[in-house]
């Protein structure tokens, strides 16, 4: 039996790979979504959408926009809480805070986030001396307080209110309160093996080794996590409708399932598979009234910061590639001259001494 198992797994990396599964999981994610919204956006008015877009107070989009506000600055320590990690403490916060912002709300919205967020990271910290392996490093603890605060709010809000994840995984709720309590214990597993020594913290090998974080400091990233997390559900449920009524606790469970699909779709600002799972675990409210909340969620989260980090990285390159190379040629030219005009008066004078 070991060995059958042996040969079905060295058939299945010669033949297909985790790449290509990866990748054909991903487009049939992105397949499903696509025909599940096109089904439920029929028969939806678009008068009505505008409608409820001008309907949503503008005092709770106010306050939605400062909660992004606030899930952003914590976004900021998932990329500090990697450089400290790894013991890179001569890189300062506002440049952990740039990585960590650019390279999510970019990569976010082009989609493949693991590539081209890791080019963004590179670009910046190898100005102070960071290699690819310790960006890879980085990506690695970043990604693991993403995880680590999903698991915990899911787990938590699963095992509260397990019938919200109903209507999308399609499992009855003494079912996902199982799955809950399993990211639970899986989570309290994670902490014992931290306690069993700093040796069993060590993962990978050669030039390519993480210490990962002792458990004190595991709750400190799971911490980040769930802030982060905590601040963007917060969005959402401000921008909802007022009636029906729905509790936080159950918006949480729905959005971060959604957030996770459109993860695990790869699609650029998770568009479509986002959506389209809110839209099918949320049928109690209004087609239009909720595409009316994704609008204005999109535009908040998504769009308003893609263009800031746009700018913000066009403004960087310029600065380091024309007007730093600009400042620094007029500089050389100025002392040149200065150099040549303090000379021309010596050479005047042992002219003068010859002539004599």
């Amino acid at each position: 039996m070991l060995r059958l198992l042996t040969t079905l797994g060295r058939g299945f990396k010669e033949k297909i790979g985790w790449k290509r599964l990866g990748i054909a999981a991903s487009v049939l994610i992105i397949a499903f979504a696509i025909t599940s919204l096109v089904h439920t956006l029929k028969g939806v008015d678009t008068g009505i959408i505008l409608t409820a877009l001008t309907n949503i107070a503008p005092h709770r989009i106010a306050l939605a926009a400062l909660c992004v506000v606030g899930a952003f600055c914590t976004l900021t320590f998932y990329d500090f809480f990697a450089l400290r990690t790894i013991g890179k403490i001569h890189v300062p916060y506002r440049i952990a805070a740039l990585s960590s912002f650019t390279s999510y709300t970019i990569g976010h919205n082009i989609g493949a986030t693991v590539f081209t967020g890791g080019a963004i990271r590179f670009r910046i910290y190898s100005d102070y001396g960071l290699s690819a392996i310790d960006v890879a490093k980085i990506c690695f603890l970043s990604g693991l307080t993403f995880w680590l605060g999903n698991l915990f709010v899911l787990g938590f809000g699963m095992a509260w209110h397990p019938a919200a994840a109903s209507a999308m995984d399609l499992l009855p709720p003494a079912m996902n309160r199982l799955i809950a309590l399993g990211c639970l214990a899986g989570i309290g597993a994670y902490f014992v093996w931290l306690l069993t020594g700093e040796k069993r913290r060590e993962l990978g090998q050669n030039g390519w080794k993480v210490v990962l974080p002792s458990a004190k400091l595991t709750l400190l990233q799971i911490l980040i996590g769930v802030v982060d997390l905590g601040f963007c559900a917060l969005a959402m449920y401000l921008l909802m409708p007022t009636e029906p009524h729905i509790d936080f606790v159950s918006l949480a469970v729905v959005f971060i399932l959604a957030t996770l699909l459109g993860f695990a779709s790869h699609a650029p600002g998770s568009i479509g598979v986002f959506d389209a799972a809110m839209l099918v675990a949320l049928p109690e409210f209004s087609k239009e009234q909720l595409l009316a909340t994704l609008v204005v969620f999109r535009i908040l989260y998504f769009l308003i910061p893609f263009g800031i980090s746009i700018s913000i990285m066009g403004m960087r390159e310029l600065w380091l590639n024309v007007v730093q190379p600009w400042q620094e040629r007029k500089r050389l030219s100025q002392a040149c001259t200065a150099s040549a005009t303090v000379r021309q008066p010596i050479e005047s004078r042992r002219v003068r001494q010859l002539k004599r």
